[in-house]
């Protein structure tokens, strides 16, 4: 009775530290940021649970090594219910948390949310409105244009400020494409027909690599593009050149 107590404090202990716990490193972008969030509360969760089990088989092993009787187990209800109550806390974490990252539109963007973008932040600050992208795949490359900036277009590169929401919507003029930038967790498809958006708040300044994730043809290795995140006067800067160039 007293190790099934000492299980259930710990597993409840891990959960309680998984809710709280975040990682300290820079992210690159509000997306990357709940994702890599949420990996590290698993892994509160899964690191104990892994050395636990093997902790269990590794004694077995060695105790009954030299065991030729088997005998059968006998019923033993307190490790049951420890057992089955143990996995539908854990359970329960791992809905929770996932469903609060899997909620939030920069993970899975609901257009009508835009809407509150203008909100007061911690009521006083303004959310800035966010920033028009339309990303458009096809065999094989990329186009890149701004529908809210004079839809001009600037190849297979992608520029966007820091620190400002950005709506990206993709679609594909042919086959079905996908659109990936792993530092910045930003992933969907493009598909023929359909423009499918997401958002996110870019964070560091750099230059990201994207590349197409849906195998589309003989150079489908060749769909790289790039994503630029500048800081926000250097971004106005330069989409003041592009559409200065566009209109001339």
């Amino acid at each position: 009775m007293r190790y099934t107590r000492l299980a259930l404090i710990s597993v409840l202990s891990t959960l309680a530290l998984g809710t709280v716990a975040m990682p300290v490193a820079a992210q690159s972008s509000a997306s990357a940021e709940l994702i890599n969030g949420l990996n590290g509360k698993l892994l509160y969760v899964g690191i104990p649970i892994t050395i636990l089990v093997e902790a269990i088989l590794i004694y077995t092993v060695i105790k009954f090594r030299n065991n030729d009787d088997a005998t059968p187990t006998q019923e033993n209800r307190r490790l049951e219910i420890t057992w089955t109550v143990a996995t539908a806390l854990i359970l329960l974490f791992v809905g929770v948390a996932s469903y609060g990252v899997l909620a939030n539109e920069n993970i899975t963007y609901q257009p009508e949310a835009e809407n509150a973008a203008g909100e007061a932040v911690n009521g006083q600050e303004q959310q800035p409105e966010p920033v028009v992208v339309y990303a458009e795949a096809y065999q094989w490359g990329w186009e890149m244009s701004y529908p809210e900036a004079g839809n001009f277009t600037n190849g297979n590169t992608m520029v966007i400020p820091a620190d400002r929401p950005v709506v990206i919507q993709t679609s594909s003029r042919d086959v079905i494409h996908g659109f990936h930038v792993p530092k910045m967790a930003l992933k969907t498809d493009s598909m023929p027909g359909q423009i499918n958006t997401i958002k996110t708040v870019p964070y560091e300044t750099g230059s990201y690599q994207g590349y197409c994730t849906q195998f589309c043809g003989v150079a489908h290795s060749q769909m790289y593009f790039t994503v630029d995140v500048v800081p926000q006067d250097e971004y106005q800067q330069w989409l003041t050149n592009q559409q200065n160039s566009a209109e001339s």
